[in-house]
């Protein structure tokens, strides 16, 4: 089976806990440190098998085969990658089972990774996310004074809309981000909006 990992934890001498976004499942997995081992990191696509041990509740984690992608070894681009993956790990990590959509969604992004702004991308991704759990919002009313915003909106966790003033925020024009939600597509926004966008993104799903 395939799957990305989203999560690295070391314990005991050099053995890891490894957790894995498979099409159905976040997979926790226990790997023995041996120098016959495949090198793995955070971010990586593999192809895996696991055993599970009567000696312990966590499969074991065998048989790895790295799927490399193109951009592995471009060192920024690869930062942004694991700084992302991370986030699914946090916003899935007390469920077992998962709908495919969200490996498909990550599998999506690593294909877009090497030809697009990798910021873009994963703002994008994150509108597709809020919209398959019904996440999105309406611009109509700043969630925290619950008064109508009228022409800039700031953006909070989720993208919770909210006027500039109460959050200390600097927001963007409200026109831009109701196409920006309708579309899911950045090509509208320029750099540096995107980058206001991507920090909130940075925040958790």
């Amino acid at each position: 089976m395939q799957g990305f990992i989203v999560n690295i934890n070391k314990v005991r001498d050099e053995d890891l806990i490894v957790s894995i976004l498979s099409a159905d499942k976040l997979r926790t997995t226990y790997r023995f440190y041996g120098a016959r081992h495949s090198t793995i990191n955070l971010g990586y696509l593999i192809d895996f098998e696991t055993q599970v041990s009567s000696k312990s509740s966590i499969a074991q984690l065998r048989n790895i085969i790295h799927l490399a992608q193109s951009w592995n070894l471009e060192r920024d681009r690869f930062y942004f990658w694991q700084q992302f993956v991370k986030l699914f790990h946090a916003h899935l990590k007390d469920v077992e089972n998962i709908d495919r959509f969200y490996f498909d969604l990550l599998n999506n992004c690593a294909k877009k990774w090497h030809k697009q702004n990798p910021k873009r991308v994963a703002v994008e991704a994150y509108l597709q996310l809020l919209a398959f759990e019904g996440r999105t919002h309406t611009l109509e009313e700043c969630f925290l004074c619950e008064e109508k915003i009228e022409e800039k909106v700031a953006l909070a966790r989720a993208f919770l809309p909210a006027h500039a003033e109460c959050i200390h925020d600097k927001g963007l024009d409200i026109n831009a981000v109701r196409e920006l939600f309708a579309s899911k597509q950045t090509i509208l926004m320029d750099d540096e909006e995107v980058e206001y966008l991507y920090k909130v993104v940075c925040e958790g799903f």
